[in-house]
């Protein structure tokens, strides 16, 4: 029997799940106060985001010129691997939730680990990209250098081939890469971090904690790992397919 199936008596004499914390009086009351928190602290980060967006807004407003250039050399193939493997990842880690709530214990722990191995997906092609970006000189503001050659472009990105000649590239193309790397980079600090709370609650869910009584953290590291793949959505369409 797992620990989550077990009860303990209080001191009126009453069965009290050991998973239900002292100052709770039911499992449905620690579940909603828990997911309330969680909607809350959701609420912080879309303002935290939000603020980022309008920052984004701000610039390509100010700077068409230089978003329309940049986005070029990004990797349009690259981008849309990323947004299917994140796609997969918030199905994966729902119908993970879908398994605590049937007492599917070892179809839970397969998609936390395949969550897990999606998430790793993701920050590998991500490596990729910025490894790309930084051999070709694609920086942030004040440590731009336009590429050398349109083969230098072509090789930053497949679609950089219509960029044209390097010289004629606007000014403060460091702008668009400032934004950029801001950004995205934000967003994979989120990606480690959901990461981390993933692969803690598979250790939990191996050791049995989890079942149709008690699934609290599955459900909500669902919805933080659903934020996180929702602001990508975004990010997406924003910085990859400028027209």
């Amino acid at each position: 029997m797992t620990q989550a199936a077990t009860s303990s008596h209080d001191s009126s004499g009453h069965d009290h799940p050991p998973f239900l914390a002292h100052h709770y009086e039911t499992p449905k009351q620690q579940f909603d106060a828990g997911k309330l928190g969680m909607w809350i602290f959701l609420v912080t980060e879309v303002l935290f985001f939000g603020g980022l967006f309008c920052a984004y807004a701000v610039y390509r407003a100010t700077h068409p010129e230089v978003f329309i250039y940049a986005h070029q050399f990004l990797d349009k193939n690259l981008g849309a691997l990323n947004t299917v493997v994140l796609l997969a990842s918030s199905l994966s880690i729902a119908w993970a939730v879908r398994c605590a709530q049937l007492d599917q214990q070892r179809a839970l722990v397969a998609c936390l680990a395949i969550t897990l191995a999606l998430a790793a997906v993701f920050l590998g092609v991500k490596y990729v990209e910025y490894k790309q970006k930084w051999e070709h000189g694609l920086l942030w503001a004040g440590r731009y250098q336009a590429a050398e050659s349109a083969e230098t472009a072509n090789h930053a990105a497949p679609e950089a081939h219509h960029a044209g000649n390097p010289e004629s590239a606007p000014r403060d193309v460091g702008i668009f890469f400032s934004v950029y790397f801001t950004m995205t980079g934000l967003h994979g600090i989120h990606v480690v971090a959901g990461m981390g709370v993933i692969a803690w609650v598979l250790v939990l869910a191996v050791k049995g904690r989890f079942s149709s009584q008690y699934y609290n953290p599955v459900d909500y590291t669902a919805l933080y790992w659903h934020l996180v793949d929702m602001i990508w959505i975004y990010l997406f369409p924003l910085l990859y397919l400028i027209h």
